[in-house]
C-alpha cells in the first residue's frame, strides 16, 4: 500500500524508527502560531457542527446510542481496523511500527476506513491507541510489536511529578486531522467514533511500566499507598476528559471509554479506584458536549454491570459472558435505582470466537442477541475486539447478518 504524499524514506527523515523520542509530538519552529491556527480551526469546526446539527439527521448508530427507535440495529466491531484485514497487513510492511500507523494522519485514516469500505459498518472508529495521549502528559512509551507498550513506571511521588496536564492540540494534532478527514470520507450516514482509555486502565500501564497479566504492582500501590494511586488517577482523569472533548471538537460523534483492566478489580476496589474516575471523564464530556453519546466497555465485567450503569454512561458495552436480555434488565434497574433517566443503551455482545464458526452458527448466535436486545437502544458489536486471525469473510458475514435483520 503506497501513499504518494508520504513514503518510508520521508517517514525515516521525520522519525527515528524504534526510538522512544522519535515518535514524540514534534514541536515546529513556530509552534505557538501553529497551535493557535489549529485551535481556531478545531473551535470553528465545533461551532459549525453544533450550528448545523439540528438540521441534519444523526447517523443510525448515534440515534441508537441515544435510545431512539431505529429502522434496524447498527453494527460495528471493536478492533475492526487492524490485523485481521489483509490490506492492513500489507500496509504494515511499509509502516512497520504501530505508532507510524496511528500517528501519521493519512495512514491512520486509511486503516480506519478499511473495515468501513470492506464491510459497510455503521461506525468508523479512529485507528489509534488508548496510550496515544501519554507523550503529551510527559510519559513517553514505545510499542514492541510482540510485547506491547513499554515505559518508565511511575511508582513514587517523585515519579508522579513528570505526569503533567495534556494540551491535546500540541500533543496530538494528528488525531484532529484524522478525525476531520474521516468525517469527510464516510459521509453523513456513518458515525465517526472516538475513544479514550479510562484512568484505572491507563494507570496500570503507568505503574506496571508494561502490559501485565496479574497487575501486582498497581494492586500493591492501591493497598499500600492508596493516596499515591488516587493522585495518579485524578491527574489522568483531568487530562483524559480534555482529550475526549478534543476528539469531539475534531469530529468524533461518539466517545467510547475503555476501562479494560478494571474487570480485574473486586467490586469494592472498582468502586474506589475505577468508577469515580470513569465518572470524572464522563462528566467532563457531558459538561461541554451533552449531546454526544458515551459508551463504557470493561472486559470480564459481568459482576460490574450495575456499577457501570450507575456512572451515568449512556451505553454499557457488555462482554460475551453476560446474557443480553439479562444485561438489559440489570442496566435498566441499576439506572432506576441511581435516579437516572431512561433504561440506558447497550452494546454487544457476540463472543469473538463465534466468528470462527460456520456461517449458520454465526447467523443463529447473532440473531439471538438481536432478538434479546430489542429494537431500541442497541448497538450490535462483539463482546471484545475481533481476533487477529478471524477470517475476513466471516467478519463480513456477521456485519451483513446484522444489517439484514429486522425486528
Amino acid at each position: 500500500m503506497k501513499f504518494t504524499s508520504l513514503t518510508v524514506a520521508t517517514v525515516a527523515s521525520m522519525m527515528m524508527v524504534g526510538s522512544t523520542a522519535a515518535f514524540a509530538p514534534q514541536s515546529p519552529p513556530s509552534s505557538s502560531t501553529k497551535n493557535t491556527v489549529v485551535r481556531a480551526t478545531v473551535e470553528a469546526a465545533a461551532k459549525s457542527k453544533s450550528g448545523s446539527s439540528s438540521a441534519t439527521k444523526d447517523p443510525l448508530l448515534i440515534r441508537a446510542a441515544k435510545g431512539e427507535e431505529t429502522e434496524r440495529t447498527p453494527v460495528w466491531m471493536m478492533r475492526q481496523a487492524g490485523r485481521h484485514i489483509a490490506e492492513y497487513r500489507e500496509l504494515c510492511k511499509e509502516y512497520p511500527t504501530f505508532r507510524q500507523r496511528s500517528e501519521i494522519p493519512e495512514v491512520a485514516v486509511e486503516v480506519s476506513l478499511q473495515p468501513w469500505r470492506n464491510y459497510q459498518t455503521d461506525g468508523c472508529i479512529l485507528f489509534s491507541d488508548i496510550l496515544t495521549p501519554f507523550p503529551g502528559m510527559g510519559c513517553e512509551f514505545t510499542i514492541d510489536e510482540k510485547l506491547g507498550p513499554i515505559m518508565e513506571p511511575i511508582r513514587s511521588k517523585e515519579d508522579l511529578k513528570k505526569l503533567k496536564p495534556i494540551d491535546p492540540i500540541s500533543a496530538a494534532p494528528f488525531v484532529a486531522e484524522a478525525l476531520k478527514s474521516l468525517r469527510n470520507e464516510v459521509g453523513p450516514e456513518t458515525a465517526v467514533l472516538g475513544f479514550v482509555g479510562c484512568p484505572y486502565t491507563l494507570a496500570t500501564y503507568l505503574v506496571e511500566g508494561k502490559t501485565s497479566k496479574e497487575y501486582l504492582e498497581i494492586k500493591k500501590m492501591a493497598f499500600n499507598e492508596p493516596e499515591l494511586l488516587h493522585s495518579i488517577l485524578q491527574k489522568l482523569a483531568e487530562s483524559i476528559g480534555d482529550y475526549a472533548n478534543y476528539q469531539i471538537e475534531s469530529g468524533a460523534q461518539l466517545i467510547q471509554i475503555f476501562d479494560s483492566w478494571a474487570g480485574h478489580l473486586s467490586p469494592r476496589d472498582y468502586d474506589t479506584f475505577a468508577a469515580p474516575y470513569q465518572k470524572m471523564v464522563l462528566d467532563a464530556i457531558k459538561a461541554k458536549h451533552p449531546e454526544i453519546p458515551t459508551v463504557t466497555y470493561i472486559k470480564h465485567s459481568g459482576a460490574l454491570v450495575e456499577r457501570i450503569a450507575k456512572t451515568g454512561v449512556d451505553v454499557v458495552s457488555l462482554d460475551w459472558t453476560v446474557d443480553m436480555a439479562e444485561g438489559r434488565e440489570r442496566i435498566a434497574k441499576a439506572r432506576a435505582d441511581a435516579g437516572l433517566e431512561g433504561p440506558g443503551g447497550v452494546q454487544g455482545n457476540l463472543d469473538p470466537g463465534i466468528l470462527y464458526a460456520d456461517h449458520s452458527v454465526i447467523k443463529e448466535r447473532t440473531e439471538e442477541i438481536l432478538r434479546k436486545a430489542g429494537n431500541k437502544g442497541h448497538v450490535m458489536n462483539l463482546g471484545h475486539g475481533i481476533e487477529a486471525t478471524t477470517p475476513e469473510e466471516n467478519a463480513h458475514f456477521f456485519i451483513e447478518t446484522v444489517r439484514n435483520f429486522r425486528h
